[in-house]
């Protein structure tokens, strides 16, 4: 480095204390577009890329970008970036997901009589021959601004001799590191081999991954290897905007607090303890109609209802009864007495294998839990001034930018149910995979993972020394979710497929990942049909109609039952709606409606093909309504256009 780059150090390199790599855990996502963004770096509502998560049809890839801080002795944080310092990033990643074992159920579960051993997945696969089950590419190094190109891909990892691509690294114009998962590609070793089962699909791979993030920093002759990170590649985010009632973050605090390394808040505020469990519940109205009618727009438990906010901030002895009331709601965590009633309606760890007992129903972590005791009987902050803001990270201070990338990328994730989750599942509330807040115990450079505990895993061997919790190395995360993914989200689903003669249709499983019921397009686009000329247009009622209906998200992939939609979803996962925010400002929405409402756009159009249906619709509409007349004319063209079938119908007796 240059003595004028030396002298832009706002500090001596002597008060350096540790170098460390942020976020501790980012999270990127596969995507099969050409085009990606970068996913969630502060907390709070993550702003979409321009024109939405699809591009040209196909999903775009969420980037993780990582960056380098100094931490003064001081406390002080500071940003290596190009401007300052050499950096050098090298990261390792794997999907063990074949030669790992079977899911079955989370083997941390009380008590231990209700965890299901797991035989080894492709267990026809002996000896040293499983070592072709795991994809394992060589490391990458990448540094310098805006590098990118075919020597930073993850192409050499291998699957039963086939290469599979995992993924690649770039970097931005100020050297931060920018990592792409893969493409969304799940194939079975012999072509035609169908899926049967929502998790443990022998004879497939697909490429998610995880593994450790390292940079070394070289500032003149000074360097110093950075505490590293870890990436992980998820599935696609199918509802961005929506946050999980309980997230990871919530459940790696809740670990830590338990395990002593951070206090509880002493006194919960509304703002940022209380009216964010209320709020997220009522989000989930966008991907479930059970949660639409329960805490939706309109309900008494609508937490974006500024009368309803109101009430829930009255810290007051008068409004003492209401705040037990709500507080009684919400069922107690870790009791196994099964309270299908209460809240949050989603599912739990055990739902498939326990349904008699509380674990089949989620819980608020303890640590929630407690906050919101702690308002029912008066004892928090009613600090509410209006909804809250969410600076960018760069607005953030510096000090409070590393803990903000931390926060944003674990509250981006789901934190249950795990059976087994979508991005990451119950070994993340271990306390042996962690070396501190919030950061894994990350395995030596070049350490491999232990892939053999013998032909069956037990619980004990999971949780105790030496077993695979034991610190987190290539590939240690993502081997326990669902091979392929997509079999495994085409299987978790809400009550309307488990209980379809309930009255709600709830519980759901993931629904801020994985829609349920949504708002189509369509409807949303009938909600405000003709909304500016005088006299026109849908009655208040008829838009409502059309606003409060909810499509099945799945329902274009059903086919024929079960085997049908998890096979369609391997090959279709792209071609499904993502559940997006929409500004209805100016719309013409029936009065009273949301200003902001999430709907399911980018849904392929050869599904529905010419949907005559939706044409009726209009028509009828019309008949009573008519639009002006097109300036020139009625178009001839349009009118003999040849009706396009759907991709898929169905005769009776087939569905």
């Amino acid at each position: 480095m240059t003595e004028e780059t030396l002298k832009a150090l706002p500090f001596s390199l002597d008060d350096i204390d540790e170098v460390l790599v942020h976020p501790a855990i980012g999270i990127a996502r596969v995507g099969n577009s050409e085009h990606y963004f970068i996913g969630p770096e502060a907390p709070g509502p993550f702003e979409l890329p321009e024109g939405g998560t699809k591009r040209n049809g196909m999903i775009q890839r969420q980037a993780a970008r990582f960056r380098v801080f100094a931490k003064l002795e001081d406390g002080r944080y500071f940003e290596l970036t190009a401007d300052f310092a050499r950096i050098a990033w090298t990261v390792e990643i794997a999907n063990l997901k074949a030669g790992w074992y079977q899911f079955n159920n989370a083997m941390d579960l009380q008590p231990s009589n209700l965890v299901i051993p797991s035989g080894r997945r492709n267990a026809q696969v002996a000896g040293a021959a499983r070592a072709a089950l795991d994809i394992c590419p060589t490391p990458l190094g990448i540094e310098g601004r805006d590098v990118s190109g075919p020597a930073y891909q993850f192409r050499n990892g291998l699957w039963h001799g086939q290469p599979v691509y995992l993924g690649e690294l770039r970097t931005d114009d100020a050297g931060r590191l920018v990592f792409l998962g893969g493409l969304g590609t799940s194939k079975p070793q012999v072509p035609g081999t169908r899926p049967t089962t929502f998790a443990n699909n022998d004879g497939w791979h697909d490429d998610t991954s995880d593994g450790p993030v390292r940079a070394r920093v070289q500032i003149g002759a000074w360097s110093k290897e950075a505490t590293p990170g870890f990436v992980v590649t998820a599935p696609p985010n199918y509802a961005p905007g929506i946050t999980p009632i309980v997230t990871m973050y919530d459940t790696v605090l809740d670990m830590f607090i338990a395990r002593g390394d951070l206090a509880a808040a002493a006194r919960p505020s509304f703002t940022t303890h209380i009216w964010p469990i209320f709020e997220r519940i009522t989000g989930h109205q966008w991907v479930n109609h059970g949660f639409y009618l329960l805490a939706g727009h309109g309900s008494p438990l609508d937490a974006r209802d500024p009368a309803v906010i109101a009430r829930l901030n009255d810290a007051s002895a008068a409004n003492a009864d209401f705040r037990d009331r709500i507080f009684r709601l919400f069922r107690e965590p870790g009791n196994l007495a099964p309270h299908p009633e209460k809240l949050p309606p989603i599912y739990g760890d055990t739902f498939g294998d326990s349904n008699d007992l509380g674990l089949a129903q989620l819980s608020l972590t303890p640590t929630m839990h407690a906050a919101l005791r702690q308002w029912a009987q008066g004892d928090f902050a009613a600090d509410w001034t209006g909804m809250p803001t969410f600076p960018d990270i760069d607005a953030i201070p510096v000090d409070l930018r590393p803990s903000a990338l931390d926060r944003a990328a674990l509250e981006g994730i789901i934190g249950g149910p795990f059976h087994p989750g979508i991005e990451l599942t119950w070994i993340m509330r271990q306390p042996r995979l962690w070396a501190r807040p919030f950061r894994l115990a990350a395995l030596a450079p070049g350490a491999a993972v232990r892939q053999d505990y013998g032909a069956t895993l037990t619980s004990d061997v999971c949780l105790g020394p030496g077993g695979p919790c034991d610190g987190a190395g290539p590939g240690s995360l993502t081997r326990w979710l669902g091979l392929p993914w997509q079999t495994d989200e085409a299987s978790c689903d809400s009550a309307r497929a488990y209980n379809p003669s309930h009255f709600l249709t709830v519980p759901s499983f993931w629904g801020a990942r994985v829609p349920n019921e949504v708002l189509s397009r369509e409807n949303f686009d009938f909600a405000h049909r003709k909304p500016n000329a005088p006299g026109q247009g849908y009655s208040p009622t008829q838009r409502l109609k059309h606003f409060s209906r909810r499509d099945n998200w799945l329902r274009d992939i059903q086919g024929r039952g079960y085997p049908d939609r998890i096979a369609n979803m391997v090959t279709e996962w792209w071609s499904i709606g993502i559940v997006e925010p929409h500004d209805t400002k100016g719309l013409g929405l029936a009065s009273g409606l949301p200003e902001v409402v999430h709907v399911e756009t980018g849904r392929a159009q050869d599904y529905a093909g010419t949907d005559p249906t939706r044409e009726l619709a209009g028509t009828v509409a019309d008949a009573f309504d008519p639009p002006p007349p097109s300036p020139a004319g009625p178009s001839a063209a349009a009118a003999l256009a040849p009706r396009v079938p759907a991709k898929r119908s169905y005769r009776r007796g087939e569905v």
